[in-house]
């Protein structure tokens, strides 16, 4: 710091050098300021997004009250069926359960429970006739740092119900309590980390839900009469709220599982319809689920299920996040529905589903006995043949075969569909069928210039056939809350399957892991990797 009194005696160099100093100091705290008025709005930024996510979890939380109150009614019961009902219930009781624990994740608290949410009557004891199987949980060491042996005071004692397929056991935990006479210390084994905090589910009765219930189509109130029979009598409600906190929790893994589908270059894509229970007007309307998954290809078996009120073909841009700065730019193997179009502009290769269009060919020949619907299908025959013989070689080998036989029969079959096209009449089946071919043909033989592209969709659509299967049992809410919840937990149990693992072992032991695993390792959990 050069003082007023030095100012005099120094010569044009020494001020020069003081002045850049000076600068220099000024543009560093200038530099400070800025950095800090950064942070400043960061944190607004944060806090004020905070803020609207509470509100809006808040007012879905109100929402769905009302919704629960409502559909206690005579007036609201009587334009729905005891099933539909009893759905609708379990449903509820899912969201709020789910909600409740974003509210306390978001504020870092319990306020997202409410007074009257905290005065739940007291937890009844279990039956005293289930099996018990004793746990012991003591310190590694009983001596006090003192040099003294700790003395045993007491103890902790609590119970988790436990559920093997028919039968209920209990585990009985024991934590002693230890006390050093000399320095009055306590030591006492912690209480290990559990899914539903405090609740009495282990992860293997909670597996057992989730799987019964997304693998298995059991709604809720069908396990109740089932836990009923093994000697255990759980509320629906009890089990909506513990697939609601479920859902929460495995919410990050489904996330991951997701991003790490999307760094793959080749996708299928399918939809099926599924049957939405609207609250407001007691009836259903066509929702989708819209299925994602890895080709059979591919070493990394994966699915993803997203669940959505429309087919429209935005469902799919926003999947593969095409709106935002690093969309997804493969090739997208689908069937040829056009709603996938909307994707082609953003930069997604299509690649057609060949036994789509086989299909239209052997209705045909299996309903009316065309005879141009069984020549095309022995052209069929014949890439289906070829591609039979390559599922097991490298994609560079692949391509080299197929450009070798699979593109001159695909030539011939499109001579020929151009020739019988000048000979049908206009306006008939047959004419549908061709046509139906000859608009998709780039996007049909997209397969034989790329060795990672199937020549069908059938490995996707094998995914999605278990869920069309049970739909009839799907009935959700109003919101997309309940349709979303049950598509991610039926990714984790699909994707368990088709990486050839049990889905209840699985999910037990991601569910035992996940409240001490670290986020930054949630990769770790994922089913082609567990």
């Amino acid at each position: 710091m050069i003082t007023s009194q030095q100012l005099d005696s120094l010569d044009s160099e020494q001020m020069r050098q003081a002045m850049l100093a000076l600068m220099s100091e000024l543009s560093a705290k200038d530099e400070q300021l800025r950095e800090k008025a950064d942070e400043i709005a960061r944190v607004h930024r944060e806090a004020a997004f905070k803020q609207t996510l509470i509100d809006k979890l808040t007012h879905e939380m109100a929402v769905l009250k009302r919704l629960k109150f409502a559909a206690t009614s005579e007036k609201f019961r009587s334009g729905l069926s005891a099933e539909q009902t009893s759905l609708l219930e379990e449903t509820l009781d899912g969201d709020i359960a789910e909600v409740t624990g974003e509210i306390e994740r978001a504020t870092g608290n319990n306020k997202g429970k409410d007074k009257k949410d905290k005065e739940q009557p007291k937890r009844q004891p279990l039956p005293a006739h289930l099996p018990r199987r004793e746990m012991r949980h003591e310190p590694e060491s009983t001596v006090c740092s003192c040099g003294c042996q700790m003395k045993r005071i007491g103890q902790d004692v609590s119970e988790k119900l436990d559920y093997e397929p028919g039968v209920f056991t209990v585990e009985h935990h024991v934590r002693g309590k230890w006390a050093c006479a000399h320095c009055e210390k306590l030591v006492q084994a912690p209480v290990a980390p559990h899914i539903i905090d405090k609740g009495i589910p282990t992860a293997g009765l909670l597996a057992q839900v989730l799987v019964a219930k997304f693998l298995d189509h059991l709604p809720l109130y069908r396990q109740e009469h089932i836990f009923q029979r093994a000697g255990m009598a759980i509320a629906r409600s009890t089990l909506a709220q513990w697939v609601g906190e479920c859902g929460a929790q495995l919410q990050p893994l489904v996330d991951a599982l997701e991003a790490e589908l999307l760094r793959h270059e080749v996708l299928h894509a399918d939809e099926t319809p599924v049957a939405m229970l609207k609250p407001g007007n007691k009836k259903t309307h066509k929702a989708y689920i819209w299925s994602y998954c890895t080709t059979s290809f591919n070493s990394t078996k994966a699915v993803v299920f997203n669940f959505a009120e429309t087919r429209s073909g935005e469902n799919v841009r926003r999947f593969l996040g095409q709106d935002g700065d690093t969309p997804w730019k493969g090739t997208l193997v689908t069937d040829g529905y056009s709603g996938y179009n909307a994707t082609i502009a953003k930069g997604v290769t299509a690649a057609n589903c060949m036994a789509h269009a086989r299909r239209k060919f052997h209705e045909l020949w299996a309903n009316h006995g065309s005879k141009v619907g069984e020549q095309a299908l022995r052209y069929f025959q014949l890439l289906f043949k070829i591609e039979a013989k390559l599922g097991s070689l490298p994609p560079d080998e692949r391509r080299r075969i197929r450009k070798r036989k699979s593109r001159r029969v695909a030539a011939l079959l499109y001579r020929w569909l151009l020739l019988q096209r000048q000979q049908v009449p206009p306006g008939s089946a047959t004419i549908k069928a061709i046509d139906y071919s000859l608009k998709r043909w780039p996007a049909l033989t997209r397969y034989i210039e790329d060795g990672d592209v199937p020549i069908s969709n059938n490995w996707v659509e094998n995914q999605i056939r278990p869920i069309a299967l049970g739909r009839g049992n799907w009935l959700f809410a109003g919101s997309l809350r309940a349709g979303k919840r049950a598509a991610a937990i039926m990714s984790l149990v699909h994707s368990a399957r088709i990486n050839g693992h049990d889905p209840y072992a699985y999910l037990k032991n991601v569910l035992e892991r996940l409240p001490t695993h670290p986020a930054s390792r949630i990769d770790d959990l994922l089913p082609h990797r567990w």
